[in-house]
């Protein structure tokens, strides 16, 4: 019988529960209901954009642009709503097509030229980030249909439609690297991209599959960061890759590729949103917190490196 949770898995849902544990004694209004959604609705943007970034992550891959992929589609939508007048269906899935065909490229890139992910997603994160500007001018694009707001600001009865949303594409994920092929490929190529190869695994266009799914998510996840804010900014996506990166390292996908799953990135993405709004609550300074933010992927990185070190000394003896 396969165990549901390993060790580090149960070792970071500790680290959960003792968060909340803190959070819940050193503030009053951590554990009320109103905070509880509060904190749902921050984390959705988060762990949708996750499940695409743990795909690239597992495949031996990164991707540093979906930060300003978020602001692009920001951008779009509210332009093609506010200034062009169309339809807040059709605007949404121009937005979703536009970051999809993003990962898509630097999937095409990556694989065509050889160059390492992280070179040509900070090279994409930096053409992204001009285009944002160029587009909107700097200034915020607001004004959208009242009915637009429902996906970022909505309820079904109390809880947030966009907890359903992220949970939604949590189980497609959940789905993707458990039951199908793909999923499978996504480990393989991360673990060993020759002997993928050697197996006939078409190691190109799995590595442009997981980066158009990450576009894909990430579009998903601008929307509805779009609907919350209810205004189109250029820098709404500023940095965000780096809370998406923590999240998922956090969860124990490894830097390095072939191992995580989506469970741990789901604890992970909850640690963050209880973390940021911990601390939001105990009025901490915003560069204490980034200092803070900074150190608990630092810790995360150098936990995964010493575990895949351990993990290569014991496969050799």
């Amino acid at each position: 019988m396969k165990k549901i949770i390993n060790s580090k898995q149960f070792g970071i849902t500790v680290v959960m529960l003792v968060l909340i544990c803190f959070f819940s004694l050193a503030t009053n209004s951590f554990f009320k209901l109103n905070n509880l959604f509060n904190i749902a609705r921050q984390i959705a943007m988060l762990g949708i954009i996750s499940v695409g970034f743990t795909f690239v992550l597992i495949s031996g891959g990164i991707d540093l642009s979906i930060g300003y992929q978020i602001s692009l589609v920001n951008v779009i939508c509210a332009t093609l709503m506010v200034k062009l007048g169309m339809n807040p269906v059709l605007a949404v899935f121009i937005g979703i097509l536009t970051t999809t065909v993003i990962g898509l490229l630097n999937g095409i890139i990556i694989t065509r030229t050889g160059l390492a992910p992280i070179i040509v997603t900070l090279a994409m994160q930096m053409i992204l980030n001009g285009l944002s500007y160029i587009l909107s001018q700097g200034l915020p694009i607001f004004g959208f249909p009242k009915s637009f707001a429902i996906w970022g600001q909505g309820n079904i009865g109390i809880i947030p439609i966009a907890l359903f949303i992220m949970l939604i594409c949590v189980a497609i994920g959940v789905f993707i690297l458990k039951k199908t092929y793909f999923g499978r490929y996504f480990y393989a190529i991360g673990s060993n991209m020759e002997a993928a190869k050697l197996s006939g695994v078409n190691t190109h266009a799995i590595q442009v599959l997981v980066y158009s799914l990450c576009g894909l998510f990430t579009g998903i996840a601008g929307v509805i960061m779009l609907s919350r804010i209810n205004s189109g900014l250029s820098s709404t996506g500023a940095g965000y890759e780096m809370d998406v990166l923590t999240a998922v390292v956090l969860g124990g996908v490894s830097i390095n590729g072939g191992k995580g799953g989506m469970l741990g990135t789901f604890i992970g993405v909850l640690i963050i949103g209880i973390l940021d709004n911990g601390l939001v609550l105990m009025n901490v300074n915003e560069y204490v917190q980034l200092v803070i933010r900074g150190m608990v992927l630092l810790f995360a990185v150098i936990f995964d490196t010493v575990q895949t070190k351990k993990g290569e000394r014991s496969i050799k003896h």
